[in-house]
């Protein structure tokens, strides 16, 4: 047991930092391509409609760890993208995690234009009849009057996809990102007979990152909610 705690104690808040890094980075992309992409997906504009939309349902549709693995083999091996500076001596580090960071961006963002979309759906259709009658274009309408409330309207769908995001920040793993589920497989390895312990310490690790999430943001959105 004393083994297991060496082991695990001077690295857990690194671990878990990290974990919380990349959530955040990744949340921000995604809102802001998510928002991109529910404008092209809504947009009067025939081809950015069709190209959104297949986005979306394709990316949807592949597997998270594929998503991470193109980012790394595909995009940095292949094709020698790098977002890290080669000379730093801690390029390697920087890179997986800024890829992996890439392709949770790639992959989220299509669940945050769902989420936004669901959102627009409950902005009335005359609002947006109105502003265009006043002679606001596409992008003045979008912008000022629909997806302000679309946004407040999806506030708990949109909580949904960032505690899941948090969860599936584990994925980075498989391309060595040092975040908790990697520092706990490696815990798991060395003390396999302990391996209920280590498990459930992880699980509760990532409860206190989600429950407060959860609860801020059902409290936000009945504080924000579009009053009918």
């Amino acid at each position: 047991m004393d083994a297991m705690w060496s082991q695990l104690g001077p690295a857990i808040l690194p671990a878990f930092w990290l974990t919380i890094k990349l959530t955040f980075f990744s949340a921000c992309g995604s809102l802001v391509l998510g928002t991109v992409l529910v404008a092209m997906r809504v947009s009067p504009v025939k081809i950015m409609r069709t190209l959104a939309t297949f986005y979306i349902n394709t990316v949807r549709n592949t597997p998270l760890t594929l998503v991470v693995l193109f980012c790394s083999f595909g995009l940095y091996q292949t094709l020698g993208l790098q977002l890290a500076n080669r000379a730093s001596d801690t390029f390697l580090v920087d890179n997986n995690f800024r890829l992996a960071t890439l392709g949770f961006i790639l992959y989220t963002s299509a669940f945050v234009a769902e989420c936004l979309r669901s959102g627009i759906n409950t902005v009335g259709f005359g609002q947006a009849e109105a502003a265009r009658s006043l002679g606001l274009t596409f992008g003045q309408t979008f912008r000022t009057i629909v997806f302000p409330q679309a946004l407040r309207a999806a506030i708990v769908p949109l909580g949904n996809t960032l505690i899941a995001l948090t969860k599936n920040t584990t994925v980075a793993s498989v391309i060595g990102v040092a975040e908790a589920s990697l520092l706990m497989k490696e815990v798991i390895e060395n003390h396999a007979s302990q391996l209920w312990i280590i498990f459930g310490f992880f699980a509760v690790g990532f409860m206190l990152l989600t429950l407060p999430m959860g609860l801020a943001l059902d409290k936000l959105s009945q504080r924000l909610a579009v009053k009918k």
